[in-house]
């Protein structure tokens, strides 16, 4: 089946669809007029941008190109969850930076390697697309883990001091806390996979059919991309969660909190 393209006619029609959503916005007198026109415009300004670079990535398919990209995409998601966690926690940007560029080269490379083996391993068409979507859900679940856990430690700030007293380092001391902000930061990720395919279609699967690949290969491609977010999220959380900790102790392991 050939794709069916969408021409600048189709876009106009699309844009009816938010001014429907303004339109509700304004007979309901809910306020979210500017909301909904300040998004629809940087998404149709920021995907016809990357549309223009990645075609001009994918014609000239230089590796150097497509490293330079995938570090541009890393940085600019490092530096959204490093806000939505804290801007006063030194030294994080650097944490977060290192967690999602260890944990996306690591599942893309085992994916590349092992199971897609394209041609040539920096092929964009490949290579782009797995990291964009790694970073998407993965910068979400960090900034959970990271956020719960500064917060946790700022107030219970208390009882971490007593633990320390009876002899815990630090790590033990906030322990239980780390836990439960690694488990706040997978909730999402586990949640997906629990109702993929009976409650949702996600992104991957719904992107090859459309473009008329086989149900059955667009199925076999989510679940790898499921796979490589969740493994992802886990490597990146931890290393958050470890940076995090680690701001709130000295090298005597006595609590600081600025």
């Amino acid at each position: 089946m050939e794709i069916i393209e969408l021409d600048f006619i189709d876009l106009l029609w699309a844009w009816g669809l938010i001014l429907i959503a303004i339109s509700l916005s304004i007979w309901q007198k809910l306020g979210f007029e500017g909301q909904f026109l300040l998004a629809a415009g940087r998404s149709l300004l920021q995907l016809m941008f990357l549309g223009y670079i990645l075609e001009f990535i994918f014609v000239i398919d230089n590796p150097v190109a497509v490293i330079a990209i995938i570090l541009i995409m890393i940085t600019i998601a490092a530096i959204v969850a490093r806000n939505r966690i804290s801007k006063k926690i030194p030294r994080l940007l650097q944490t977060v930076w290192l967690g999602l560029f260890f944990s996306s080269s690591f599942v893309v490379a085992y994916s590349i390697i092992f199971i897609i083996q394209p041609e040539r391993w920096y092929n964009p068409q490949y290579l782009i697309p797995l990291v964009g979507m790694i970073l998407g859900n993965t910068l979400n679940g960090a900034s959970l883990a990271g956020e719960r856990l500064a917060n946790m430690i700022k107030n219970n700030r208390l009882e971490i001091e007593t633990h320390l007293c009876l002899g815990a380092t630090g790590k033990n001391a906030i322990a239980s806390y780390r836990l439960d902000a690694i488990k706040v930061g997978l909730i999402p990720i586990i949640n997906s996979m629990m109702v993929v395919g009976m409650v949702s279609l996600p992104g991957m699967f719904t992107g090859q059919v459309l473009a008329g690949n086989s149900p059955l290969s667009a199925a076999s491609y989510q679940i790898l991309i499921l796979f490589m977010i969740a493994l992802a999220n886990l490597i990146t959380i931890l290393i958050i969660t470890e940076g995090v900790y680690r701001h709130f102790f000295n090298a005597r392991q006595q609590l600081v909190i600025d």
